[in-house]
């Protein structure tokens, strides 16, 4: 646009120039009688070369072209070419510098980029890939579904596919996400919880957490109040959609984190001789199935119960079918089935609420 619009003032103000030697710096080669040719001499100028002695012979008093409709003792060429030249070359310093610099620092950002960052193009991600599991649009998935995704996208928003399934967990836990009755998970509730946990957003202590809920809510709605209206439960749920008597994805993968670590102690160990200690999905209760082969005795996100497990001979307790998420927690607690060492830092809250600090574990997530 620039070259354009100075070519286009060549051409009128020293378009009649008579064209002279290559001493003249105004040659056949070299002139504004044309557009192109205009534009090629602007380039020349705009590489630095010879521009000032361009300026001097399109100054006032020189002589016209003969095609010019110019009278006997008229002369061409304008002192306006000082202005001219000048401001050129200045705007086309400045550009080229600018230019210069932003190729630069563009560089020197994508290189020295913190991928351990969240930014905006993690949003782009988080929709695309949530896209594949919701192609309909809903804005809720299954809280399995919701697992699987979370493990195909990379960190730091998603967990990986190199995340161990019980760290996954405990973010899962302390994310604590509201269920709906069909047991799906919403899109909103789901980013800002990941955000909140990857930025620490008022993450406080298990027993602290009721309080930092109030206070995130208190604080968006000062900062946002009229987006607060519409999107506030959403982005941080009320307490009566995460406490006791409502299912959360906490509270789901709560037993999910206890089978896990039921499993990896000793009073986990199977023993075929022993009656069977299963987990059933209080919310589905399906019925009662064998799990065979390589999936006997491990506990998947996508299982609605787990009978891979067999009471150890030691434990001298009455054959328990199905047990619940909440009859599991209160088991934990109480210790009459779950000894401490199957809990390993798993401390809920008064009631069910199933918040969780792993500050005593590297997170790999």
């Amino acid at each position: 646009m620039l070259f354009f619009i100075y070519a286009i003032i060549g051409m009128q103000v020293f378009g009649n120039i008579k064209l002279g030697t290559v001493e003249n710096s105004i040659t056949r080669h070299n002139n504004f009688q044309s557009f192109i040719q205009g534009v090629m001499l602007l380039f020349r100028c705009a590489t630095g070369e010879a521009w000032p002695n361009i300026m001097l012979a399109c100054l006032k008093g020189k002589a016209c072209d003969e095609d010019a409709e110019k009278g006997p003792g008229e002369y061409c060429g304008s002192t306006l070419a000082y202005a001219y030249f000048v401001s050129f070359i200045f705007f086309c310093s400045f550009l080229m510098l600018n230019l210069f610099v932003a190729v630069i620092m563009d560089n020197f950002d994508y290189l020295t980029r913190d991928s351990s960052i969240l930014g905006a193009h993690h949003l782009d991600e988080f929709v695309r890939i949530w896209a594949e599991y919701d192609p309909n649009a809903t804005g809720k998935i299954h809280y399995t579904e919701m697992y699987d995704m979370l493990k195909n996208m990379d960190p730091p928003l998603g967990f990986g596919n190199k995340c161990p399934n019980r760290l996954a967990y405990k973010k899962l836990i302390r994310m604590n996400m509201p269920l709906d009755d069909e047991l799906r998970v919403q899109f909103t509730t789901t980013l800002f919880a990941l955000i909140r946990e990857n930025l620490s957003i008022k993450m406080r202590a298990p027993e602290e957490m009721d309080q930092a809920d109030m206070e995130l809510r208190e604080t968006i709605t000062n900062i946002w109040p009229l987006q607060a209206k519409k999107m506030l439960n959403l982005l941080v749920p009320p307490l009566d959609q995460l406490n006791k008597g409502k299912l959360s994805v906490g509270k789901i993968y709560a037993g999910f984190l206890i089978l896990e670590s039921w499993r990896n102690t000793r009073f986990g160990q199977i023993d075929s001789g022993m009656p069977m200690l299963e987990l059933q999905d209080a919310s589905r209760r399906p019925s009662q199935e064998s799990l065979t082969g390589a999936d006997a005795g491990h506990l998947h996100p996508g299982h609605s119960y787990m009978n891979g497990h067999r009471r150890s001979p030691s434990l001298r307790l009455e054959y328990i079918a199905p047990l619940s998420f909440e009859q599991a927690l209160a088991m934990g607690r109480t210790g009459r089935v779950l000894p401490s060492p199957v809990l390993n830092g798993f401390k809920p809250k008064s009631g069910l609420n199933t918040r969780h600090s792993d500050s005593d574990e590297e997170d790999w997530c």
